[in-house]
Parts: C-alpha cells; sequence; structure tokens
C-alpha cells in the first residue's frame, strides 16, 4: 500500500465521503506510482456516450409516467421503448444492451402498466441472485404505485408472509430455484396466481448457462405448462447483458420464439480500463537454482493493496474476488493495511459473498449504497444489475470468465453517469497471462453467446420427473419439452420412476424427485460454531469435500475458523474459532475411463476425439501452507467418500512415433502431456463460456481405453455443458492459444502464468514445459483446421469390458489429472 498521510485520507465516521481523487486517469497513475516496475500492460479508453430519448408510449397509463417523473425519469430511451411496445404487444422479447443501459425499465413499463389496467393481472419476475430481487423489489415499492403489491419470495422469506403472498401479492419476485422447490411443486396453492399471469421477467438472463441454465430451460417449460392448465400463455421479457445471438439463447431458454432488442440508446460514461499483471516476487538469496522459477505477486494480495488504496483516497470501490475465500482474504488484508495508516479506517471495508446470512446480506447492500462502505470485495453475487449508484473504481481479482462478465463487472462503477476506473488484476494463470499481454481478446471483440443444452438427458430425465410429479405428462407435454423427451420417459418408465397409463405417465414414488438446478452436488452444508451452536453461513454440497473437510481453515467476516468435524448426512460442519499462521489446500485423485466415442477425427498419428466418459475422484488429503511464504507445512490424509461423474470430453491422442520424432524422451512424456493439459484447460474459457473450475482434465502416458498417449478435458457437470463440444469444434484455434500462451511465457522450466495449475490434483508434478510445445505442434502440424468429424461405426466401439483395477493403477500411476 503507498504510503497515506492522514490529511489526504477520508473520515474514518460514517457518511458518505466525495473522493479527492475525481479523475480516473489521475488515480490510476497513483496506483501505478505504488511500485517500482509499472505493472500496467495496457490501458483502454472506453469513450462516453450520449443518449438518445423515446416519447413514452402511448399506452402507458399517466399514473406510471407521474411515479417514474418522480424517480428522475422524464422519457424512456430508445431501446426501452422498443421492447416495451414488443412485450406490450403480446411478443416474448429479450433486451440485450450494456451495464445500467436501463433494462430494468424496459420490462416494469410494459409490466406495471397492465397490472395498473387490469386490477387481477399478475407477474412473476426472476433473477439468479436474492440481491437483485431485494434491488428490484426497492424499486418497485418505490414507484409508490396503488394495488401493484410487489413482495419477494425466496428462501428468506419468513413462513408467516408466505401465505399472504400467494393470495394477495401481484408482483412477486423471486429466484428459478424458487420457482422450482416452492411454487411449482405448490401449484394447487398458487393457481390465482398463475391463472392471472400476464407477463414472467427473466432478468439477467445471460447468467444461465451450462448444467445450470439446461436445467431453467425446463423449469420455465414447467411454467408454462401449469399456465397452460389455467388457460393462460405469459409474455416472456428477458433482460440480458450485452451477449452473441440473444434471440437464439433467449428462444433455447423460453422454448419460444423471442425478438431481439440490442442497440444500446442510453448515455453511459467513459470508463478508463487497465489491465494489471503484479510484479514478480525477488528472488530468496538462499534458493537454489532448481527454486528459481519465477514467482508474481498474489492477485489477491495485489487487489487487497488497490483496494486499501482507493478506499484511502476516498473513492468507492468495489473489488470482484473469484472465490468465497479470497474474498475474504482481500478484504481483511485491505482492512489491516488501512488500519495500519489510519486507525478505524478498515472500518470502511467489508465482504460480501454467497453463504452469509439474509440479515448479514441485507446489512452490507445498505451500507454500501449509503456510503458506511467505501471498500467491498465480493464475489460475482454483486455482478448483475444491483443498483450501486456512486461506485468510483472497480478491481476485478482474475479473469471472471467470460468477457460478458468482465464488461458486467466493470460496468458497475460509473452508473452515475460519471468517469469511472475499471482494473483486471492478473493471476498467475495462463488465460489471465495471455491476455493482459493480448488486449486485442478483449476490446472490441464481440461478447460470448449463451451456452445451454435442454436436451441434455441428465438435465431432461430428473425435470421430466418433477413435471409428473407436478401433474401427470401427456404427449403434448412431450413436445413442449423438445428433443430426446420421449426417450427420456421411455427411460424413466423401465426405470420404474413413471408408470403408463392411457391418460399420460404418472409420478409412482411418495417423495418428489430430487433435483439440484445448479449442479453444486447435493444440499448446503451448515456451518455451526461448535461451542455455541451458533450458524455462521453455509457451503455448497460440491464444494464441501475441499472447503470444510476436517482440519480445513474456514473464513468468515474476517474471522478465522479450524474445522472440527464434517458430518455429510446430517449436512452439518463444526468449527471452532483459530488463528492459524497456516492455510489449507485440499487435494484429490481422479480416474477415467471412455463410455462412447461421438465424432473424431483421424489425422494420422493424432486424433481427436469427442465423447461420453466416467470420471471418479475423491479428496484424499490436504496441505497445510504457511501463510506468510506459502511453504509447504505437511501433507495430512482424509477419509471421504468417492463421487462419480458421467459427463462429455474433449481427447486428443498421439502416437508414441510421433512423440519420438518430436524429440520427446519415453521418460518425459508424462511431463509434456501433464503441462499441455493445464494449459488447454486454462486456454479453453477463449473459446467456450466456462471458466477453469467448470472444466477438468486428465493426462496420460498410455490410457488402456485410448491405447495411446491421451490429453483428456471434460465438463465438470454431469451430461456435460457444452463446452467440450466447443473444444471439439474450435479445437485448432484452442490450442494454437495454447501452444504461443506456453512458448511466450518468459519462464524457463513453468510456472502458474503458463503450466502450472491452481487445482492439480497431483501437485503440478511432473511438468515440461518445452516438451509441452513440442506435443502442441505435433498436433497442430496434424490436425487441420477445419477438421470433418466422423462418426463412429461399430469397429470404433470401445471394449465393453471396462479396465480392471489393475489397469485403472497404473493409469493413476503413468497420469496426471487437474
Amino acid at each position: 500500500m503507498q504510503d497515506v498521510s492522514p490529511a489526504a485520507t477520508v473520515s474514518a465516521g460514517r457518511g458518505p465521503d466525495r473522493p479527492p481523487v475525481d479523475a480516473p486517469a489521475e488515480l490510476l497513475r497513483r496506483l501505478r506510482a505504488r511500485t517500482g516496475a509499472d505493472p500496467v500492460t495496457h490501458v483502454e479508453r472506453v469513450p462516453a456516450r450520449a443518449g438518445e430519448r423515446a416519447p413514452w408510449p402511448e399506452w402507458t397509463p399517466e399514473q406510471l409516467r407521474a411515479a417514474f417523473a418522480r424517480r428522475g425519469v422524464v422519457a424512456p430511451w430508445r431501446h426501452q421503448s422498443r421492447a416495451a411496445d414488443l412485450a406490450y404487444a403480446g411478443r416474448s422479447v429479450v433486451v440485450a444492451t450494456g451495464t445500467a443501459s436501463g433494462k430494468s425499465l424496459a420490462y416494469q413499463l410494459p409490466a406495471l402498466a397492465t397490472l395498473l389496467a387490469d386490477p387481477r393481472a399478475t407477474v412473476l419476475y426472476l433473477s439468479p441472485t436474492k440481491a437483485l430481487a431485494a434491488d428490484q423489489l426497492r424499486a418497485v415499492a418505490g414507484l409508490e404505485l396503488d394495488g401493484v403489491r410487489p413482495a419477494c419470495y425466496d428462501g428468506d422469506t419468513p413462513r408467516a408472509e408466505r401465505d399472504w403472498i400467494r393470495r394477495h401479492a401481484r408482483f412477486v419476485l423471486t429466484n428459478p430455484d424458487m420457482l422450482h422447490h416452492g411454487i411449482l411443486p405448490g401449484h394447487a396453492h398458487w393457481s390465482g396466481f398463475l391463472r392471472r399471469l400476464a407477463y414472467v421477467v427473466v432478468d439477467e438472463c445471460h447468467t444461465y448457462r451450462g448444467v445450470f441454465g439446461s436445467h431453467v430451460a425446463h423449469v420455465l417449460r414447467r411454467l408454462r405448462r401449469q399456465c397452460a392448465r389455467f388457460g393462460r400463455t405469459p409474455v416472456f421479457i428477458l433482460a440480458s447483458a450485452t451477449s452473441g445471438d440473444p434471440a437464439t439463447a433467449a428462444g433455447r431458454l423460453t422454448g419460444l420464439p423471442v425478438a431481439a432488442v440490442t442497440e444500446d440508446a442510453s448515455p453511459r460514461g467513459g470508463v478508463t480500463f487497465a489491465l494489471w499483471e503484479p510484479p514478480l516476487l525477488p528472488a530468496d538469496a538462499d534458493a537454489t537454482v532448481a527454486d528459481l522459477t519465477p514467482v508474481r505477486r498474489s492477485a489477491l494480495r495485489e487487489t487487497a493493496d488497490l483496494l486499501a488504496d482507493t478506499v484511502a483516497a476516498g473513492v468507492r470501490t468495489l473489488a470482484f474476488v473469484r472465490s468465497r475465500k479470497g474474498a475474504e482474504v482481500v478484504a481483511a488484508n485491505a482492512r489491516r493495511a488501512l488500519d495500519e495508516a489510519v486507525p478505524g479506517l478498515g472500518e470502511r471495508v467489508a465482504a460480501y459473498r454467497a453463504g452469509y446470512l439474509r440479515e448479514e446480506r441485507r446489512e452490507l447492500e445498505r451500507a454500501l449504497l449509503h456510503g458506511d462502505l467505501l471498500g467491498l470485495a465480493s464475489t460475482n453475487a454483486l455482478e448483475l444489475g444491483v443498483d450501486l449508484v456512486g461506485l468510483d473504481a472497480v478491481l476485478i481479482c482474475g479473469w471472471p470468465g467470460t468477457r460478458a462478465s468482465l464488461w458486467q463487472q466493470a460496468g458497475r462503477a460509473g452508473r452515475s453517469g460519471g468517469e469511472a476506473l475499471a482494473v483486471l488484476v492478473a493471476r498467475d494463470d495462463p488465460l489471465d497471462t495471455y491476455l493482459v499481454h493480448h488486449p486485442e481478446a478483449l476490446f472490441g471483440r464481440p461478447v460470448e453467446a449463451t451456452v445451454l443444452d435442454p436436451a441434455n438427458p441428465y438435465v431432461l430425465g430428473p425435470q421430466l420427473a418433477c413435471a409428473a410429479a407436478e401433474a401427470p405428462l401427456t404427449p403434448a407435454d412431450l413436445e413442449l419439452f423438445g428433443e430426446g423427451a420421449k426417450e427420456a420417459v421411455d427411460d424413466l418408465v423401465a426405470a420404474g420412476a413413471l408408470r403408463q397409463r392411457p391418460t399420460g405417465w404418472y409420478w409412482r414414488h411418495r417423495e418428489r424427485p430430487e433435483v439440484d438446478l445448479r449442479g453444486e452436488g447435493g444440499a448446503p452444508v451448515c456451518v455451526v460454531e461448535a461451542a455455541t451452536g451458533r450458524l455462521l453461513g453455509t457451503v455448497d454440497g460440491g464444494s464441501s469435500h475441499f472447503l470444510l473437510h476436517p482440519g480445513a481453515v474456514y473464513l468468515h467476516q474476517g474471522v478465522s475458523y479450524v474445522v472440527d468435524a464434517l458430518d455429510l448426512a446430517d449436512g452439518c460442519a463444526l468449527v471452532h474459532p483459530e488463528e492459524p499462521d497456516w492455510s489449507t489446500h485440499a487435494r484429490d485423485v481422479t480416474s477415467l475411463t471412455v463410455a462412447s466415442v461421438r465424432s473424431y477425427v483421424d489425422a494420422g498419428p493424432v486424433g481427436l476425439f469427442l465423447g461420453e466418459v466416467d470420471v471418479t475422484s475423491q479428496v484424499v488429503s490436504y496441505q497445510r501452507r504457511r501463510i506468510a511464504s506459502g511453504e509447504v507445512i505437511d501433507t495430512r490424509p482424509l477419509d471421504l467418500p468417492a463421487r462419480e461423474l458421467r459427463t462429455v470430453a474433449v481427447w486428443f491422442t498421439l502416437s508414441p512415433e510421433s512423440m519420438t520424432s518430436a524429440g520427446i524422451a519415453p521418460a518425459d512424456v508424462p511431463g509434456a502431456l501433464h503441462a499441455a493439459e493445464h494449459a488447454g484447460i486454462g486456454l479453453l474459457p477463449l473459446m467456450a463460456t466456462c471458466d477453469r473450475w467448470d472444466i477438468g482434465g486428465l493426462s496420460t502416458a498410455l490410457h488402456p481405453d485410448t491405447e495411446a498417449p491421451t490429453v483428456f478435458v471434460y465438463d465438470g457437470h454431469p451430461g456435460g455443458a457444452g463446452f467440450a463440444e466447443r473444444a471439439y469444434r474450435t479445437a485448432a484455434q484452442w490450442l494454437r492459444a495454447t501452444r504461443d500462451a506456453i512458448a511466450e511465457c518468459g519462464c524457463e522450466a513453468g510456472c502458474p502464468s503458463c503450466v502450472q495449475s491452481p487445482k492439480c490434483g497431483n501437485g503440478n508434478n511432473p511438468l515440461s514445459k518445452p516438451d509441452a510445445v513440442r506435443v502442441l505442434d505435433v498436433v497442430l502440424a496434424n490436425l487441420p483446421a477445419d477438421h470433418p468429424p466422423r462418426q463412429p461405426g461399430p469397429a470404433d466401439a470401445p471394449d465393453a469390458e471396462p479396465p480392471g483395477d489393475g489397469e485403472r493403477d497404473r493409469m493413476l500411476a503413468s497420469g496426471a489429472q487437474e
């Protein structure tokens, strides 16, 4: 953190402070001056833009115009008026414009006009987060329109209020999870609301991607089905960040034809966008030659210092951090640095993440809105359209996974129309390093299309089971649910879940199907302080093995706890407060077998494949590392159950002869493949709407199913999420970027910027950077740029007999996984 004199800092008291540093360029100059070497690799200036108004649609009630005028809206922007006209005329529409472009007004205008004109009409609003729904409730309630009666209905809603909402609320704000778990199963109690439903608003619909998006697509079809039973056909209004082909994505999500409004007519303040690469740490004088791998300063520490500097300068700042633990670490380090400069100033910084209790989240949102907090370190829980007017700067700790998310996060600053600063702080990771040195991959390029696959059988089958539990399925329903529905129903009948009768297919069990929309691996695990019984928060089931294993360090609002016990059956982890000088890092092992091949490319010594695989993974140990130095103290064993996953993978094989010809010694093959696997996983988000944590991989010098050196990259979701398919279609482009990222890295033996992975189950060993380049050179030399796929025939099927235990052991011994 830079030197800060008390005269240059804001008061440690409460209340909104105007920053003494108003110009983003000047603020950036001060931040750059805090280190010896300039960490900024590129500065992009996004110019300001004037807005273009349109008249109020003639159908707008005077009462509604007056309400918007009281809020300062004199007339809609042109895109708002266009989208509202389409929706009011009965056409489903998606408005896909930039951050802070006023998408809320585009759906509020037709929805509220209809509620005012028809005293019986109702509106359902869906958002991916509770924070966004709460923000929209404030906005609608603030209009003070008679008879609208807006209300939030989610997991935080007290049970005493739920019956009133079902009976009397006309503008219900909820999320897909509550629609799936609460409203649709209880459709009989919601019949009055559903039979009068005029509009369904799907906010931030670009977040519904992958397996989560595929589940939500069927939840919306189940909603349409229940409305049709009451004779209603609601109009869908979707709001999205700027995305590729929003009409197609919205149509796939809703199952309806959707018109798109994409021309943004709103004004925009200028944004100064800096790409920031943390400096290399000085070499340890006592290190041996083998230990001289260059290491960059942690992106978390760099972001914490930048957050402290901006808060000390009076700049209201939001720092986005990839993980819950990371958000806690950034907030704690920033508070510590600020208190060292001005005692008490650290109170103006906090962390915000999922897993907090409702009261904590609402208080943090209020404190930030009112200026009691000047800095907030948040996960992407605040990425979406929460109206945080007054923010002057955004720090983005690590590439957020997509350009759409990058611009959503950057757009949180400057919403009041002023100039704003956005800084992307690169992690020591192949993709982050590539992007900060290739700004053309970020700026001036269209954002990604949203990827989802409603035909995924691992999604479609469970969703049809849910639909059947709500009401018997009919042949007409199968048409509603689309491709693969009949086959999925037949499978459910064969499994004994459904019974076919002349009137349809009936759910056979007393209990409802258990379906997790977000693919998080089961119900949340409660984190409880053992001595007091106090509930601290929750962790999703899929992450509990990594974050809440016995001995794990768990952070909550800057307070450190150590896990005493994890009870997976009861969904509870017991912890005690402790401030150890070490952190914990879980390690897992993975095995993989090929189940089937969908398509492949025969490129001589190289083969490229797409198909289904079975992945078995298990967290087997954890490391304790010194916080100050990162030194490994010890590795401790764990006894946790294995998890199995049937998913989709892309993989390539090479002949041993081609690798020998490329100069790769047999002993170096595992390290070459392992390094290529890591880098390939790191660079795949350039091609697909995923991030490193959505996908996994495994490499082996001789896989029993392929009988060749092989690198696998697979989707980390049951049934796949579309990422492996995208990698298969763009293999030449993806692997070319991977090869260039490795070759252009300045290290000698491999580092986190090129071939090391933060989530490697083998501790990043073995790795061979130069041989990884040779592997990819062989693949690229043989793989055609536009590869025509082949469909497998009978001779291509994998052996019916699965590999035995001995073969699995050999695979794990010779392979490596991320």
